[in-house]
């Protein structure tokens, strides 16, 4: 039997990620959307490229979940993005509803799958899968740190001049509120603190932390979705193949980096179960402190989440 992969949301978002999918050839895909038209007009259209691309795999659109029933990972998009005037309460309320009702949908038909969280505010949402799902903390996990050091990564290699492959960058924490560690992000071996002065990698750390804003603010009618989705395939082949790979992920800490009950971002090991490590970088007193300033942000969504799933 062949692997399925489904993806919930085919903006895109969704849809490019389905279209990364389709060309690795990591398994059949199921996009699935409540826009009638959408999620098939996109598949078929991912269909008829397959012989020009070279791959040979199933897409099927749907707007029902039948189709989404024997998943090995399920990878959720679906929600609204924030609007001018959108407070982060607005938009954790409305998607948590969102996103529960398709994690339902899910765990019915895939109660094997694991759970990979795109929908803003990440942490929070990743949150809502937990609970809702019922699965162990190591099938419900966040995409924000592969996209957010990424970012980092490129805004290194931008400023020294070289290229991005020699770039190899640390971010974690919440996606509203990262942080990117300087003392781990090296370029060829060597710390960036060996290489840039601190106003110069601070002016970088605060464009990453903007990077989504820089994006919207840019486009004025959209967000990214390109970088999103190579970080969404990273994890999935990361996953699908075991490889065991250590990536910045959202996972649930009980007791890492001192936190307790909270979906955050750190290095992770992942492969086909999932999360199968979290790794424990050595924080200094200042970083350990701006941690866990983005992890109480984090606690306080995920209270209002308990409230919101009743």
């Amino acid at each position: 039997m062949r692997t399925k992969i489904t993806i919930v949301g085919a903006g895109n978002v969704g849809g490019t990620a389905a279209q990364r999918l389709a060309e690795k050839e990591l398994g059949d895909i199921v996009l699935v959307d409540v826009a009638e038209g959408i999620p098939q007009g996109k598949s078929l259209d991912l269909l008829e490229a397959g012989p020009i691309y070279g791959y040979n795999v199933s897409v099927t659109g749907t707007d029902t979940y039948d189709e989404t029933t024997g998943s090995s990972i399920c990878v959720i998009t679906a929600g609204r993005a924030r609007r001018p005037g959108m407070t982060r309460t607005d938009l954790l309320a409305g998607n948590a509803k969102v996103v529960k009702s398709v994690v339902e949908n899910l765990v019915k038909r895939s109660p094997d799958t694991i759970l990979l969280l795109v929908t803003n505010p990440l942490d929070a949402i990743a949150y809502v899968a937990y609970k809702v799902s019922g699965f162990p903390k190591e099938r419900v996990i966040g995409m924000a740190g592969v996209l957010d050091t990424a970012r980092f990564s490129t805004f290194v290699a931008m400023e020294l001049g070289v290229s991005v492959e020699n770039v190899q960058a640390t971010v974690i924490g919440g996606h509203s509120d990262p942080l990117p560690l300087a003392r781990y992000t090296t370029v060829a071996g060597v710390p960036i603190t060996e290489l840039l002065p601190r106003e110069k990698i601070d002016v970088l750390i605060k464009r990453t932390v903007a990077g989504g804003a820089e994006i919207v603010n840019l486009l004025k009618t959209g967000s990214a979705y390109f970088a999103p989705s190579a970080a969404i395939t990273e994890m999935v082949t990361a996953i699908l193949k075991d490889k065991k790979k250590i990536l910045p992920s959202t996972v649930f800490c009980q007791g890492e980096y001192g936190l307790k009950d909270i979906f955050i971002g750190v290095p992770a090991k992942l492969g086909l179960k999932g999360v199968e490590g979290i790794i424990e970088l050595s924080l200094t007193e200042e970083e350990r402190g701006l941690l866990h300033k983005s992890a109480r942000e984090v606690m306080a969504e995920c209270a209002e989440v308990d409230r919101l799933i009743k």
